[in-house]
């Protein structure tokens, strides 16, 4: 079956279940919370893969200009193609947060390589400490 290369993987965070064993995540759910995680985390950050994860962490206290948001979709389009080989991103977008300068908002469009199931992603990152 298709699903079946999406996989199963811990959900995260890491819960535990009614049983008191680790609750997991399947499919689709599991593609997108590997995204969250690629996405969350910094390079150098895992002492035994210093290259995973994603650069944009380079980006905290940079102007909020369009020099900055467009080097913020680079670096997510380069970890998401090198880490995430499940997916196609087809369209990262990276617009500020009305309202706010110190929040930017990160869409990612993707489409599932198993199923051509197209997906999107909203994630929060902030330029400084709100």
């Amino acid at each position: 079956m298709a699903r079946d290369f999406l996989g199963v993987g811990w959900k995260f965070p890491i819960r535990v279940n009614a049983r008191g064993g680790l609750s997991y995540s399947t499919h689709e759910q599991d593609v997108e919370e590997a995204i969250w995680i690629i996405l969350s985390t910094s390079k150098g950050e895992r002492v035994m893969e210093p290259d995973f994860g994603c650069g944009i962490y380079d980006y905290v206290f940079a102007p909020n200009n369009s020099g900055t948001r467009g080097s913020i979709a680079y670096e997510i389009q380069k970890s998401l193609a090198e880490y995430e080989p499940r997916i196609d991103v087809e369209n990262v977008r990276v617009e500020t947060f009305p309202d706010s300068d110190n929040q930017l908002l990160i869409y990612v469009d993707y489409r599932l390589r198993a199923n051509n199931a197209k997906r999107n992603l909203v994630y929060p990152f902030y330029l400084t400490e709100p």
